[in-house]
């Protein structure tokens, strides 16, 4: 396992700048999940990283050793694409030992390797099968045993389980997550799902537009985002986000939101102005004393679980029900925050306040 640093890191093409200075560090043995929407340029930095795309500017270290301007097969890296770009004319055992074969490698060493990659990923039963006899899962773990055989110091996944469905998405899941625990090796993961982030990084960076918002652990991130779009993009369903205005009632801090509803916020100096108001659909009660009521226009009932979609003078509201009976749709409730659940950012979308909750009363 090898160490990371980014140093500055830019791209260009031509006169767009995608990627711009971007400082990270990564520890040996790290798994670190690259998140964001669509086009914040996390795969582009990840290509970077492979040295499949050059860097504009900026300086790439693997464990110290200056390796920006190095070819990918000088940096001991290995990179597991979305599509599984497999041989369809070989076997499960000849694409994972293409590569070997190509650099002449010892055939007992061939064997040594390949054995222990199938036995990891569970694909001993397979090796004689070709790609269209596999299902989407077992492609993935051939594609993942393709980077295994490699022995690289660091691992790199640019979205692998975006082509699968649910249910084999959430297996691929706690396969790499074991995986990392018995190979012990760096790993840079790339995705979109901020679930798979949050269920799979030791750290993540939240980017966004070229630029990283917050690195840190997901829980971390989770509840001490540091504006309002890592909160609002980290968390399913996302956070509520209400338009307000900060004042002060009774010499404590306060959101005004429209329809006359109050809510305390845990601010040393009130201010004035506006703001917003961030409240994670966990985070809400019906409450009968609340100025604050929402019609219910849609229920999703998840089992144990129901997200309650509800209109209200201050906005839209997703609010998480563990009742077993959720309002019905039609229905107007009295909802508030749990107190201290409230986070407030300001006009320019910085956390000003952060919510420390108080668990809910029975």
């Amino acid at each position: 396992m090898a160490s990371l640093s980014l140093h500055g890191i830019t791209k260009r093409y031509g006169q767009l700048q995608t990627i711009h200075g971007v400082d990270l560090a990564i520890e040996a043995g790290e798994f670190v999940v690259f998140v964001g929407p669509s086009g914040c340029g996390k795969s582009t930095l990840l290509r970077m990283i492979a040295g499949l795309e050059e860097t504009s500017g900026g300086r790439i270290l693997i464990d110290g050793a200056d390796m920006t301007a190095a070819a990918p097969s000088a940096r001991r890296v290995a990179m597991v694409f979305q599509s599984y770009a497999l041989y369809p004319h070989m076997t499960v055992r000849d694409n994972l030992s293409f590569g070997m074969r190509m650099r002449k490698v010892d055939k007992t060493v061939i064997a040594r390797k390949l054995a222990r990659a199938a036995e990891m990923l569970r694909l001993t039963d397979y090796l004689d099968r070709k790609p269209g006899e596999l299902s989407g899962g077992q492609c993935q773990r051939v594609a993942i045993g393709r980077a295994l055989v490699q022995e690289p110091d660091i691992f790199l996944f640019d979205e692998p389980l975006s082509n699968l469905d649910a249910e084999l998405r959430l297996r691929m899941r706690v396969e790499i997550s074991a995986l990392h625990r018995e190979v012990r090796k760096t790993m840079i993961y790339v995705t979109h799902d901020q679930v798979e982030a949050m269920t799979l990084a030791d750290k993540m960076v939240v980017l966004r537009a070229g630029r990283i918002e917050q690195v840190g652990h997901p829980l971390s991130l989770y509840a001490n985002p540091c504006n309002a779009f890592v909160a609002g993009f980290i968390g399913s369903p996302a956070m509520n986000m209400l338009a307000g205005e900060l004042g002060e009632q009774d010499g404590q801090a306060v959101v005004r939101l429209a329809g006359g509803a109050v809510v305390p916020c845990a601010l040393a100096q009130p201010g004035l102005g506006a703001c917003t108001l961030g409240v994670r659909p966990e985070h809400w009660r019906v409450d009968a004393g609340s100025a604050l009521h929402a019609q219910v226009t849609a229920v999703e009932r998840l089992g144990a679980t129901a997200y309650v979609h509800a209109e209200s003078a201050a906005g839209t509201l997703c609010i998480e029900d563990r009742s077993g009976h959720p309002p019905r749709v039609g229905a107007r409730i009295p909802v508030a925050p749990l107190i201290g659940a409230a986070y407030v950012f300001d006009r320019d979308g910085r956390t000003i306040s952060a919510a420390k909750p108080e668990p809910a009363k029975a």
